[in-house]
């Protein structure tokens, strides 16, 4: 560890560099402790270092110790009754407490450790340092911890709380097995902070207020292993207000959102910032799935992925296969890979980049190609595909493209789709998003693409549609990408491999409100305890548990008051 700068000592505190700080020791301690009493003093909202030195009490001392101690208090008890005095409570109840000790210690039910308990606070100047230590003193006395600062002993009280092991100040406690394990784990409800002198950017966004201890939850996804993130709650718990701000405060920091919103609940603030809104069903929204990636149409010399005209074949494998509800049987395959390339072909494009700004053929030109075929497989194929080309599923796909999915807020709304178009229609709005964020950088720096999939079961009910959300979890951090699912049905994403997938990779997890039919898969799925259990199925309407690796910290969504009004535009409430 450096040492600081310098160190200039007084009688009630030491500077330390430019800081200032001062030690405090706890010499009162309650009659009766709780689970977690040192909680208070961990979870303080500033920076307090807490140092506990234990040291366990040899049984051959401890007994005699406890005889000692128990003489004294009869004493003082035989002294009063003999002078006629009443008694003292205080010494009557630790006589109690020394009698059943000494029991405990000599059947071998507890043990004694010599403990010392130390508090260090830190402050920029000596107005802040006298703030902060007003407030760990309020702290500590809200569960009846005396705290006594090391007057003239403050340096000594500093290196005792310094991750050193050595107890220079000697102000201890006998404490007994049960009341120190109730201190442990010493863990804070709040998620951890930077190492001081650490600088973190000021990249996190404001998840909301911390219902344990009133801190403020800042989180940040990019800073994660991955980028991903899953939002898991019935609905009506608070899950899309909580997203919409999500959204929001990435937008402040020039980040790029795509949403798949099956009801139409982002529309009012993509028009509030300026943003797009795609609205697929509508009359004249068409959406081809033959195009290819415009970045890539745009410059034939730079930029440019030689496999494009394939990768765009194995898309629209993965597309037919959620149109006809399962995946083709390898003859059909077959044909189809063939029609794939042919049309392409008759179209004028091939391998050559220089082709690939050409119009895109249509579906109902795969459709011709395949009924051209003289293998019956393509023929039946033509057939299953009929009601995609030319019958009622047709509107979509009957025309080019005419959505132009351009800027810092595009939102693909599905809500005029019908039910049997809606996997097919996010499906079409993920590769369009995909296509943007999957082309190689020209520049120096990838701009930041959040991609939020709200009501995802939609599409991980379809074994195809799953497996395309999953690669796009799995490649998505590589691609300056973060992949954000939200659904309803946990149960159900839970109970297949790919769901569980999904879910395993995404570093940041959120977990609101819970209904009793799914919360066995979801504690098991993420190792609840019980008590986290019962929170999820009894939290109100915004909060919700963040799970990220070792930390869960239960947290209420809040917004400004402009925010707010955005949050719940369109629906009312604050769902």
């Amino acid at each position: 560890m450096p040492s600081p700068a310098s160190m200039s000592v007084t009688p009630w505190h030491i500077q330390v560099g430019d800081g200032y700080a001062a030690t405090y020791a706890v010499c009162g301690y309650p009659a009766e402790v709780g689970p977690a009493w040192l909680d208070p003093l961990l979870s303080y909202p500033g920076r307090v270092d807490v140092a506990v030195h234990v040291d366990p009490v040899a049984p051959q001392l401890a007994a005699p110790m406890l005889k000692r101690q128990r003489a004294r208090l009869e004493s003082s008890r035989r002294l009063d009754a003999d002078r006629g005095r009443l008694g003292d409570p205080l010494v009557d109840a630790a006589a109690a407490d020394a009698a059943d000790l000494a029991e405990r210690v000599a059947r071998g039910a507890v043990k004694l450790f010599d403990t010392g308990v130390y508090v260090t606070v830190h402050g920029r100047d000596l107005q802040e340092l006298r703030t902060v230590t007003a407030g760990v003193k309020s702290a500590a006395a809200s569960v009846l911890l005396d705290l006594q600062p090391a007057t003239f002993r403050h340096q000594q009280g500093w290196v005792a709380t310094l991750p050193l092991g050595v107890d220079p100040l000697r102000m201890r406690r006998i404490l007994d097995t049960t009341a120190l394990a109730a201190a442990f784990p010493l863990a804070s409800a709040d998620l951890a902070a930077p190492p001081p002198g650490v600088v973190v950017p000021p990249e996190g966004v404001l998840y909301g207020v911390n219902t344990t201890s009133n801190g403020v939850v800042i989180w940040n996804r990019w800073a994660q292993d991955n980028h991903n993130s899953v939002v898991l709650a019935r609905s009506g718990a608070g899950k899309s207000y909580f997203v919409k701000l999500e959204v929001l405060r990435n937008l402040y920091q020039d980040t790029g959102v795509s949403v798949i919103d099956p009801e139409d609940e982002y529309a009012p603030l993509a028009e509030h910032v300026g943003g797009t809104v795609i609205q697929l069903g509508r009359p004249g929204v068409r959406v081809n799935p033959f195009d290819l990636p415009a970045d890539n149409r745009a410059d034939t010399r730079a930029g440019t992925r030689a496999d494009t005209l394939t990768r765009r074949g194995l898309y629209l494998h993965t597309l037919i296969a959620v149109m006809l509800g399962a995946t083709p049987p390898p003859n059909e395959k077959a044909a189809l890979d063939r029609a794939i390339t042919a049309t392409y072909a008759a179209a004028g494009i091939n391998a050559d980049p220089a082709t690939w700004t050409r119009p895109a053929p249509l579906l109902r030109d795969l459709a011709d190609t395949l009924a051209a075929d003289d293998d019956p497989a393509a023929v039946q194929l033509a057939a299953r595909l009929a009601p995609w080309t030319r019958g009622n599923f047709a509107s979509l796909f009957d025309g080019p493209t005419t959505t132009n999915p351009r800027g810092h807020l595009v939102v693909w709304s599905l809500r005029h789709l019908p039910d049997e178009l809606r996997t097919v229609g996010t499906l079409l709005a993920l590769d369009s998003v995909w296509s943007g964020i999957d082309t190689p950088a020209t520049g120096a720096r990838r701009r930041r693409q959040l991609v939020v999939v709200d009501e995802a079961w939609l599409l991980m009910r379809d074994g195809e549609g799953a497996r395309f959300l999953f690669r796009m979890a799995k490649a998505a951090r590589k691609r300056s990408a973060g992949l954000c699912v939200i659904t309803q049905d946990a149960a159900d994403v839970l109970s297949t491999d790919l769901g569980l997938a999904v879910v395993s990779n995404a570093a940041t997890q959120v977990l609101m409100r819970q209904s009793t039919q799914s919360i066995d898969a979801v504690s098991e799925a993420f190792n609840l305890t019980a008590g986290e259990s019962r929170l999820l199925l009894s939290a109100p309407r915004g909060e919700g548990l963040l799970v990220a690796g070792r930390s869960r910290i239960p947290f209420r969504s809040v917004g400004s008051a402009a925010e707010h009004k955005l949050a719940v535009t369109g629906i009312g409430e604050a769902e």
